[in-house]
């Protein structure tokens, strides 16, 4: 084999390895790539979840999972005597039903937070709201429907 054919084909196997090393890089430039878009995305979602985990926890109610539902929490007087731990709507119940000064029909309190009491069943939510409330202590529920301020 003479010198020229030696040189020719080390140039060969060197091309051929060139060709390889190019496509490698090629596939590790665009795996880097893939990573960096990657590491983009998880730093964006862990900024948001920051940023909603802070904004629930300075929310005042309180959400737990229950049959794979979220339902607010709605604390007992006893544990707490403080309305804020309420949510809003529960909160403005309670006050509808302080200014009625004595016993409130469920009908009353909707009429005032605007709901349509003509319709027969569109105050059944908010009879289940007023007796959850009843029933962990904030008002008093009567025998015969009405509620009234609990001292």
């Amino acid at each position: 084999m003479s010198d020229l054919e030696r040189i020719t084909a080390r140039r060969g196997e060197l091309d051929a390895l060139a060709a390889e090393l190019a496509k490698r890089l090629h596939e590790v430039e665009a795996e880097r790539e893939e990573l960096g878009i990657a590491e983009r995305v998880l730093r964006r979602l862990a900024e948001q979840d920051q940023t909603d985990t802070e904004a629930a926890e300075a929310a005042a109610p309180l959400k737990v999972q229950v049959a794979g539902r979220a339902v607010l929490l709605i604390p007992h007087r006893g544990e707490t005597d403080d309305e804020a731990a309420l949510p809003a709507d529960y909160r403005r119940i309670l006050t509808i039903v302080r200014a009625g000064g004595g016993d409130v029909q469920v009908k009353s309190v909707g009429e005032e937070l605007g709901l349509e009491v003509g319709a027969r069943g569109k105050l059944e939510p908010l009879r289940a709201k007023m007796t959850k409330l009843a029933d962990r202590g904030w008002p008093h529920k009567r025998p015969d429907g009405k509620f009234t301020v609990r001292l």
